[in-house]
């Protein structure tokens, strides 16, 4: 994957098909950490080590829950899935246990002069566009002057055609912890059918012109939407009907993200 120099990231999560595996939902994320150590056969005393922690910082974890800024660099460690991590739901492993240790990401640095590489291709930016007789309605339009440069390989492995990329930026504290305000993530508009849907991933959704990420799970009546921070943002379900009447649909599925630690 490609950077542009005035859009670098700490935090690079390449999400690929889930390997699905059976698991507990306990009580919190320093539990299901403990678990997961014991899983794999790592001690703890050599995690810790590997994560730059004490192992009193560690234990107090799995006591009182993996902080939040902490979620995204303990799943990219162990190669679980963050929403397992934090909420017991989701896929627990993202990757087979022969593809857990491949190069997952490729950076370089790039401005809008530097032409694109044959493996390179620009990915444009979905935004919210007020519609000029709207009285404050909005659309879903692309952005014609934003964008995000990906390698070619990299969405082949996620099954992604280079044609059906996009990415969108996201806003509010709706996905906290696991996607700040600001954070961009990348989105497959290939994988947009609600029969297909994949329950508690990430998908783009266009709600009557308004932009949201949230995890998506089928109901036998319509849907159901979930944010991380579901203290301030519980679950809502709409029915087919309302979502007809909203106008709310599925613009694709979320296949990586990035953002700026803080």
């Amino acid at each position: 994957m490609v950077i542009n120099i005035n859009q670098q990231y700490v935090y690079l999560i390449n999400i690929a098909t889930p390997v699905n595996f059976p698991f507990m939902n306990t009580q919190h994320s320093g539990i299901r950490l403990k678990e997961e150590l014991h899983h794999q056969g790592i001690a703890q005393a050599e995690f810790a080590k590997s994560m730059g922690v004490s192992a009193q910082t560690l234990n107090n974890w799995f006591v009182r829950g993996v902080p939040g800024r902490w979620l995204i660099p303990v799943a990219k460690m162990l190669k679980i899935g963050i929403s397992w991590l934090n909420t017991g739901e989701g896929p627990r492993h993202l990757f087979g246990r022969g593809e857990a240790d491949r190069d997952m990401h490729h950076l370089s640095l790039w401005d809008e002069q530097t032409p694109l590489d044959d493996d390179e291709v620009e990915v444009p930016f979905l935004q919210e566009v007020e519609l000029a007789a709207g009285a404050g309605r909005f659309s879903i339009e692309e952005s014609s002057d934003s964008n995000l440069r990906f390698s070619k390989k990299n969405l082949r492995e996620n099954g992604v055609q280079f044609d059906q990329a996009r990415c969108v930026t996201v806003r509010g504290n709706s996905m906290t912890p696991v996607l700040r305000d600001g954070a961009t993530v990348g989105v497959n508009i290939g994988r947009r059918s609600v029969g297909e849907l994949a329950d508690g991933e990430l998908y783009a959704i266009n709600h009557n012109g308004q932009l949201r990420i949230k995890q998506v799970y089928r109901l036998p009546t319509g849907i159901r939407l979930r944010s991380f921070n579901r203290e301030e943002h519980p679950d809502e379900e709409y029915t087919f009907q309302q979502m007809q009447d909203q106008e709310i649909s599925i613009l694709g599925h979320v296949f990586w993200w990035a953002m700026y630690a803080k």
